[in-house]
């Protein structure tokens, strides 16, 4: 079970190239795990950034709800992120049971580790899958 960041998704969704090669794997091969939080950002930034019609954000995120599994989440105990945001990340991975989150945040990534879940790039997972 893995987490895909909001920017993992985003990437994949506005150009071909790794992260929608990752997103498809993933899918296919993997229990992808969202939340309302990343379904919520991701439809937020496809609309203000990438000039995503409302009606185009929301098929997006329904194709998500329909290949992904969607969690309650909870607030961490205490932060552990330099971003408040990432914690939401975090807490979708826990709430998941996942053992990985895939991102391209630097903020996540400097962690490495939260727990027992592994923190990485997309480049490195697909590394990490090669094995």
């Amino acid at each position: 079970m893995l987490v895909l960041d909001t920017n993992v998704l985003i990437a994949a969704f506005i150009s071909h190239g790794v992260c929608s090669e990752l997103l498809e794997h993933c899918v296919i091969n993997h229990d992808v795990v969202l939340s309302k939080f990343i379904l919520d950002e991701l439809k937020t930034k496809l609309t203000a950034k990438f000039k995503f019609t409302n009606r185009d954000a929301s098929s997006v995120v329904s194709l998500l709800k329909s290949r992904c599994s969607v969690v309650r989440t909870q607030a961490l105990p205490s932060p552990v992120s330099r971003d408040p945001d990432d914690d939401n990340i975090i807490a979708t991975a826990l709430s998941g049971s996942c053992d990985c989150i895939i991102t391209g945040d630097k903020d996540l990534l400097v962690l490495k580790k939260t727990g027992d879940i592994l923190i990485v790039s997309p480049n490195s997972f697909w590394e990490i899958e090669e094995k």
